[in-house]
């Protein structure tokens, strides 16, 4: 049974192995909330918490499991926490991971030792053929996120959060399958139980969300969502449970608004994290829970992002944050034309980057034709202004996207 006692344990031998990761003060992210603290956790040594919860159940095991090697099933930071403690160990470790994880987390894990199988699905199906291996090697099944160990090992982040804030109000944590909350609850909620602990979710993938206010553990048929890291379709039953006893709400938040988070993380804080890190700061961002006047810590769980995909995060962050905005623009195919509407544009203090000319189609006049213009403009009020102005200047605008 989870104690505190036990999460204090972790602390300890946690203490030669994991980073005490810093707390910083982000007054810049939100508009409206300038009490908003990031526990950096996408700096720590596998640049995720996940090493937290493994390393504390590998340092568990008898000598006999040991020699039996252990096996874990993960999108990739729990892959990479369970390969470097058993590396540190001397252990054998292999891991399941869904075909679906970004590559730098696979070849990360690979490099600490791991002996690697990669599975098509997501995380579901890699822990199914994860359990079918682990019954016919006798190895130890390293859960990432339903045992008590595991939970423990995550826990130690909330004991940390409280000697760095003490007069914290609330804490926002990521969730997936609901190992981190379960731990950072437990422990915060022991020592301080006047401290707010939401959890965030994907909507893509809001198996723990629809299970919490049903009062009931739901598997989603599918999961959609590019924070690969919570991409999980049923919560654990461990989880779900410490979750309805603990947590004081849980909400979820887009895709959009992950990348804009991660957008603003980058920019604003110099800190970079993957969608399961930064569920956090979108919730808070985009005001999704009752935080205003109230200090409270955002922990970014992970930074393990695959920089394929880093920028068509940007450029979502960019569109949804209106930084980067398009029109397309009706007129008569004539000299000039080009200039004038550039001209407007440049007076308003936009940024031109991409013009398109079209001459018209079969339903428009002969000489009619579409200009697509791509621009760098400062927030979504800043593009309205555009298009006000053009519509007053007579131009006809028939599609624009922001």
């Amino acid at each position: 049974m989870l104690t505190l006692g036990k999460i204090k344990d972790a602390a300890s031998v946690l203490s030669e192995i994991v980073r005490k990761t810093d707390l910083i003060h982000a007054q810049n992210l939100s508009e409206t909330n300038n009490n908003l603290y990031l526990k950096v956790e996408n700096l720590q040594v596998t640049g995720s918490f996940k090493v937290r919860g493994a390393a504390y159940k590998i340092a568990n095991l008898s000598d006999a499991e040991k020699n039996k090697g252990v096996v874990a099933c993960s999108a990739g930071n729990h892959a990479q926490g369970v390969a470097l403690a058993s590396h540190r160990n001397n252990i054998k470790s292999t891991i399941f991971i869904p075909a679906t994880a970004p590559i730098s987390k696979v070849e990360a894990t690979r490099k600490l030792g791991a002996d690697i199988k990669l599975i098509d699905g997501v995380y579901d199906d890699a822990y199914n053929a994860c359990v079918e291996y682990q019954k016919q090697s006798g190895s130890t099944f390293v859960h990432p996120f339903d045992d008590e160990d595991v939970i423990a090992g995550q826990g130690t982040i909330g004991l940390e959060i409280l000697e760095q804030l003490p007069d914290v109000g609330a804490i926002i944590v990521p969730i997936g399958g609901g190992g981190l909350i379960s731990g950072v609850a437990f422990a915060v909620k022991q020592i301080k139980p006047e401290c707010k602990v939401y959890g965030v979710q994907a909507q893509g993938a809001g198996s723990m969300y629809q299970s919490f206010i049903n009062k009931k553990i739901l598997e989603l048929p599918i999961v959609h969502t590019f924070a690969d890291g919570t991409a999980v379709k049923k919560p654990g039953e461990i989880t779900f449970n410490m979750c309805s006893k603990y947590v004081d709400d849980i909400v979820t938040v887009s895709d959009d608004e992950i990348a804009s988070a991660i957008l603003a993380l980058m920019e604003k804080q110099k800190l970079v994290a993957e969608g399961a890190g930064a569920l956090s700061v979108a919730a808070a961002m985009f005001n999704k829970l009752p935080i205003d006047n109230v200090k409270t810590v955002c922990l970014l769980s992970g930074g393990n992002i695959d920089v394929n995909i880093l920028s068509r995060v940007i450029n979502r962050g960019l569109l949804k944050s209106g930084r980067l905005s398009h029109l397309t623009i009706e007129l008569l195919d004539k000299p000039g034309q080009l200039k004038e509407v550039s001209a407007i544009i440049a007076d308003l203090g936009a940024n031109v980057i991409r013009v398109r000319h079209n001459q018209g189609g079969e339903n428009t006049d002969i000489n009619d034709c579409f200009l697509k213009i791509s621009m760098e403009t400062k927030n979504a009020q800043h593009f309205e202004q555009i298009q006000k102005e053009l519509t007053r200047r007579g131009y006809k605008i028939t599609s624009n996207v922001q």
